[in-house]
């Protein structure tokens, strides 16, 4: 598999950014100082979130400030 590793220069936050706005999200709400029985239990909470909540929900720009959930409604209508 090639990978490569995206850095940008110092001072240009924008590679940051998403994943930044990904991590704040369920460190202020999902994780809190709850704990986790075990890492596998762990993974799939985040996946179940990751999936079922943000993919849907997560407010973009691009699309009026609206969720894709959203979006996709009002295009369906």
């Amino acid at each position: 598999m090639d990978i490569r590793l995206s850095i940008s220069r110092t001072g240009q936050c924008w590679d940051d950014a998403l994943a930044e706005s990904f991590f704040a999200t369920p460190e202020g709400g999902l994780f809190g100082d709850r704990s986790w029985p075990s890492g596998s239990v762990a993974r799939t909470v985040v996946f179940e979130w990751t999936e079922g909540w943000y993919k849907l929900h997560r407010l973009h720009s691009s699309l009026g400030y609206r969720g894709p959930a959203d979006h996709e409604a009002v295009l369906a209508a």
